[in-house]
């Protein structure tokens, strides 16, 4: 992992400059981010920490996507230059206007979403919320198709088209039935809207995002489903008509989506399916007897090694799925029963209400992660920035950077070699941001310095430890 001064890569530098030079800008130059974890930000709450204060700790995490339920301005410029992709919202009460004119489309863009680019990594629009099952029919459904049309040509335009997808997240009551997974449909009032939006999402590139919760199932039918399936984890499972094995629900809904989607006449367009959303609430009504702190702890565990895990379902093994963890904090101002408000991993206050790991192996703190000031006690102050390698980007890139940064990047890294102050731990990560930084440092500190094909992101907090010291201006 240690880059060697005997590999090709080094002993080739003066005769094929040309070479390196088309390296370097393959290397900053952006491209798709790796398969993480996705988190859920609602801010419905009057007791949340600043967003300036969230977007610098999930920089200690696993974390790499955000998802929020409007186009705050605070949000998009906490985030900038933090290497986390955000994916910003039409709120219902929007796209009726978004609609009515592509021109409305693009003012809507150009005020909410264009002034923060590119230091905010904005990759997806969230037109509306469940808009196709939501408010007892009094929306439009095809003002949905519309708006995500208008919104998209507006991108097209602007040529923003490729790095930000235009979608819109789902209910699961969107589907006729949901189970057995293999013969699911739509409901039939809603297919051709939703086949208007399928083909957009086909042609665009764009995923089809559900909203897929089997906590409410499970809460709703307690004596049909078997908690443990509910909670991803029974060995025993469920066998489809078709011969498809589930273990959990979650599996289940997924492919039930995927079967709707193909029953519309999709089946040989790719269209990738996203859970936008997914959780289980730690608290509820006294009814919710399944609503505790050591289930959400159980479920969403396990639903983050999914995530992880980058494995696909029963129906489509080698699709992976992308997915956003229902919910950062417990929202005290959700209107609806108990439970809408407990589905936070955090309170308000920064404390967790459960203990679900969300560190990762090299991170910018360590892999710590807290909201208390106890937690953040070594966190670089002022205007000291600092770039690392992302937790979860591709081995095989990372080592691409490494060895262009030790190499033509004219990165001194001595201190990453077996008897540096940096070699352990020896893992190309952790070698890989080192390299990184200081290529970041020499370079003036723009956002671009550490892009790194999209592997690098910058933090407010000092990666350095022991004795191995990163550099800063």
């Amino acid at each position: 992992m240690t880059p060697n001064p005997t590999h090709p890569m080094h002993m080739q530098l003066s005769a094929a400059p040309f070479f390196f030079f088309f390296l370097l800008l393959a290397l900053l130059s952006p491209c798709p981010s790796v398969f993480g974890v996705g988190i859920n930000y609602g801010t419905l709450g009057n007791n949340l920490p600043s967003p300036k204060r969230v977007a610098q700790l999930l920089q200690s995490t696993l974390i790499d996507k955000v998802k929020i339920y409007d186009a705050n301005p605070d949000i998009l410029q906490a985030f900038s230059n933090t290497g986390i992709d955000l994916v910003v919202a039409v709120e219902n009460s929007h796209v009726s206007n978004l609609s009515s004119s592509p021109s409305a489309a693009d003012a809507w863009l150009s005020s909410h979403v264009v002034p923060f680019l590119p230091a905010t990594s904005v990759v997806a629009i969230a037109v509306g919320n469940e808009y196709l099952t939501t408010d007892g029919g009094h929306l439009d459904p095809k003002d949905l198709f519309q708006a995500m049309q208008n919104l998209h040509a507006a991108l097209l335009a602007r040529g923003l088209d490729r790095k930000i997808k235009v979608t819109t997240p789902h209910s699961m009551a969107v589907l006729a039935s949901s189970f057995p997974p293999s013969s699911s449909t739509f409901a039939l009032n809603l297919i051709p809207t939703m086949t208007s939006i399928v083909n957009l999402l086909a042609d665009t590139g764009a995923p089809f995002m559900i909203n897929a919760y089997p906590y409410f199932a499970y809460r709703d039918n307690p004596s049909t489903i078997d908690l443990r399936y509910a909670l991803l984890g029974n060995a025993t499972g469920v066998r489809d008509p078709k011969g498809y094995f589930y273990t959990n629900m979650l599996d289940a809904q997924i492919d039930a989506v995927r079967s709707a989607i193909i029953a519309l006449g999709f089946g040989n367009r790719t269209v990738e399916i996203t859970v936008s959303e997914s959780g289980w609430p730690s608290k509820g009504e006294p009814g919710e007897t399944a609503a505790t702190a050591e289930n959400a702890r159980t479920y969403n565990t396990r639903l983050i090694e999914q995530a992880q895990s980058n494995k696909g379902t029963p129906m489509r093994p080698k699709d992976k799925i992308e997915i956003f963890v229902f919910a950062l904090f417990n929202e005290n101002k959700k209107q609806g029963s108990a439970s809408e408000r407990n589905f936070g991993i955090f309170n308000g206050d920064g404390s967790k209400v459960y203990e679900v790991d969300l560190s990762c192996e090299f991170c910018s703190s360590g892999g710590k992660f807290g909201f208390g000031e106890q937690a953040v006690k070594g966190a670089a102050r002022g205007p000291s920035v600092w770039c690392v390698a992302k937790p979860h980007a591709d081995e095989k890139v990372i080592q691409t950077v490494l060895d262009f940064c030790c190499g033509p990047g004219g990165v001194d890294c001595r201190e990453i070699y077996e008897s540096g102050d940096c070699f352990e731990p020896d893992k190309i990560h952790a070698h890989a941001s080192y390299a990184m930084n200081a290529y970041y440092q020499m370079h003036g500190r723009n956002y671009w310095n550490c892009d790194f094909k999209g592997t690098g992101l910058v933090t407010f907090s000092d990666p350095s430890y022991g004795r191995c010291r990163y550099s800063e201006q």
